[in-house]
């Protein structure tokens, strides 16, 4: 796997190196040991799968206060996604800044999010799937939101949204 450090601290994009031949293709997607080797201390708790029947479906932004801070790795196997990662470490220099990705099953990339950011993503195509693994165990307690469409942030999507929970929908204006 190739890791590449983006303007978020902790924030990687990571390429995978999959081998292929007449069977198909084999890619490693989580191997502690190389993510160790870029000083990224992820200990698996829960593997999650989120399954997308249409387009422009919104999740997120979700996240969980600290000490259930949850580190997580997401891939697009199937169909397409824009994932918005948003800095939320106060003693950053890029606190409150964002960065957007194009995830899909045809670059089969990889993202990295620190405990400290949270994302949202954006479905792109039908039938969208996204594998993620947290390094936390889901805490109700300890889960907060930011709206996908804060006039704070001004988040930049490819498109609008359309199907939207109504958890999401009604997060409070942000206030820093």
């Amino acid at each position: 796997m190739k890791f590449y450090k983006q303007k978020i601290k902790g924030i990687y994009l990571i390429e995978p190196e999959p081998i292929q031949d007449s069977r198909g293709m084999y890619r490693r997607h989580f191997c502690q040991k190389e993510f160790k080797d870029h000083s990224i201390d992820f200990q698996v708790a829960q593997a999650n799968i989120v399954e997308n029947k249409h387009r422009y479906t919104i999740r997120g932004f979700h996240f969980q206060k600290p000490p259930f801070g949850e580190g997580k790795i997401l891939s697009c196997i199937k169909g397409a996604a824009y994932d918005i990662v948003l800095d939320l470490n106060p003693k950053s220099p890029t606190y409150l800044q964002w960065i957007g990705f194009r995830l899909d099953d045809k670059n089969r990339n990889s993202l990295y999010i620190p405990p400290s950011c949270t994302h949202a993503i954006l479905t792109l195509e039908d039938n969208t799937i996204i594998h993620y693994y947290t390094s936390e165990f889901y805490s109700p307690k300890a889960e907060r939101g930011i709206r996908y469409n804060d006039p704070y942030f001004n988040f930049k999507w490819p498109h609008q949204p359309k199907i939207i929970s109504e958890k999401d929908k009604n997060h409070p204006d942000f206030n820093p």
